[in-house]
Order: structure tokens, then sequence, then C-alpha cells
């Protein structure tokens, strides 16, 4: 089996198995690989250690670039942005872990983060580097996400989700619908819209299923209970908006004007709020419920 590398302030080792090229060099290899790190990066990054054959043993830049071998390097970003404290440790036992994370934090590494993430947090929290998680939920999301705390015991997490044996309950703030009947369900096809990170609905056959209730109807807004029945990217966000009823402070799909990584008028009003199933483990019913509220003072 492969030595475990040790995880870096809590950051796993990431690793890539060099595929068919001619290179004069590892770096230059690397380089082109991943041309959005930069040649400089990489040579600091050679120069430190930090990249590292499975065993832990530090390549030099100049080592050649050998189809096939499993280069082993970590995630790093400059002038990492600060994440604030808030989440929580709701279920730690030997094959899961139940997390309950605040509007504004990533699940994963991504983009501008890497040790300021859910995931980094945990590994150093808990001391687990085998955490993964078993589904994601977007940064502006807050609420609960489930991590695999085994390997040995990871596919049968993964089947209870491919199975859809896990009943997932999201609520939202959004505006009324007062010319709709509920509950109802939206059923669409989801594809890549544009730009890249956008997902918009199409013809075509319905790969997305979301069940729509009012929880409770303000005069400005109401509280929505969301089920989704298929696990596609934002597919809570495009089919609220899809029913004119963008969730509040969401600037991707809401009509806020707010361009991508502009900053927000408050958290999107989005929770994942409970998840309830049957371990696969033991057999036991398993219920969860985020300790995070949604602004009530939006339905006024």
């Amino acid at each position: 089996m492969p030595h475990s590398l040790p995880p870096s302030n809590g950051v796993v080792a990431s690793r890539v198995q060099l595929p068919h090229g001619k290179f004069a060099s590892l770096l230059d290899g690397l380089c082109t690989l991943f041309p959005h790190v930069g040649r400089d990066s990489w040579q600091d990054r050679f120069d430190r250690g930090r990249v590292m054959d499975c065993t832990g043993r530090a390549f030099t830049p100049e080592a050649p670039y050998r189809v096939g071998v499993e280069v082993h390097y970590y995630r790093e970003v400059h002038a990492e942005p600060r994440m604030p404290a808030g989440e929580r440790v709701l279920h730690v036992d030997a094959h899961l872990v139940v997390a309950d994370k605040p509007h504004g934090l990533p699940v994963m590494p991504s983009g501008r983060y890497a040790a300021e993430t859910l995931h980094a947090r945990l590994v150093r929290a808990l001391g687990n580097a085998h955490l993964v998680p078993l589904h994601r939920i977007d940064r502006d999301t807050a609420g609960l996400v489930l991590f695999s705390a085994d390997p040995r015991t990871r596919r049968h997490y993964h089947a209870l989700f491919s199975g859809r044996g896990i009943r997932k309950s999201y609520e939202a703030i959004a505006p009324p619908c007062p010319g709709l009947c509920f509950p109802l369900l939206r059923a669409s096809r989801l594809v890549r819209g544009e730009p890249f990170h956008r997902m918009q609905e199409s013809q075509g056959t319905p790969n997305s299923l979301t069940r729509i209730d009012v929880l409770e109807r303000g005069q400005g807004a109401w509280r929505y209970g969301l089920e989704p029945v298929s696990g596609r990217k934002h597919q809570l966000r495009v089919h609220m908006a899809a029913l004119g009823a963008p969730i509040l402070h969401d600037g991707l799909y809401g009509d806020t004007g707010r361009s991508r990584g502009s900053d927000p008028a408050g958290p999107l009003q989005l929770l994942a709020k409970s998840l309830r199933f049957t371990d696969p483990i033991d057999g036991s019913m398993r219920a969860y419920e985020s300790g995070f509220e949604l602004d009530s003072g939006h339905l006024d």
C-alpha cells in the first residue's frame, strides 16, 4: 500500500500521475500541466521539498519527466483569505463525521482556499487525514455535510447517495410565489451555462427533481422547504430562480446585479437544514439538524 503523506496545516497532499508528454524536466512538465500555478511557484515548491513521490522523498526540479510516475504536492494559496470560525462537529465515530458549516466557508480546497476550508479544519481538529466529504454544498450555503472517516467503509455511505437513501432537507428565504400551488415538484434538465460556473435549465429529459413547499409566509418574503431528490450542481438555486423566486442574496441566479466575486448584500439565504438515513454499518436511524438559522428579518 502506498505511504500516506501527512497533511500540511490540514491540507491533504494532492497527487497527479504524469500523463504522456515529452519534457526536458519534471519542472517543465508540471508547468505545462498546471499553467495557472506559475513557474516561480513550482520552483519555490521544489526548493522547499514540497514536490514528492509517494514515500515523501522530494523531487528535484531537474528530475526527468517519466510518464506514469505519481507526483505528490501540497496545494498552496498566496494570501489566502482568513475565514471566521463557526463550524461545529455534530457527530464523530470510526466511520462517519457530521459537520455543520457557516455561510462562506468552502467545503474543499479550490481557487483561493486551501487551509481555510471545512475539510482542512476537520483534518486538523480530528487528526484524521482520511476524511473525505460524501457530498458537497456550495461555499455560500450553510449547513450539514457528511464526511467518511474510514476508506474501508466509504463505499457503503456512497451507496446511500447513489441509491437515494438519504433524505436531505433545506430551507431558503425567497420572494413570494402567490400564483403557484404548493407543495410542488420542479423537474428539469440542468446543463452547464454561460459563464462556465453557472448552470441553466435546458430542453430534454429531466435530470433534476426538487420538492418545494412553503414553511412560512411573510409580507416581504417566504420561507421555503426544499428537498432535492437528485443532486445536481446549484440545483436548488436554479429551480427557485426558475419559479420566479430567486433565493435572497443569490448573486449568480438572482436579480441583484452583482457579479461573481463581488461583495454580497448578505449571506445567501439557503441552509442545508437536516439529514436523515439508515446507517449502512449498524442499521441505526440517523437524524441530524443544523444549528444555524436563516435571517427571518427578511420575512417582515
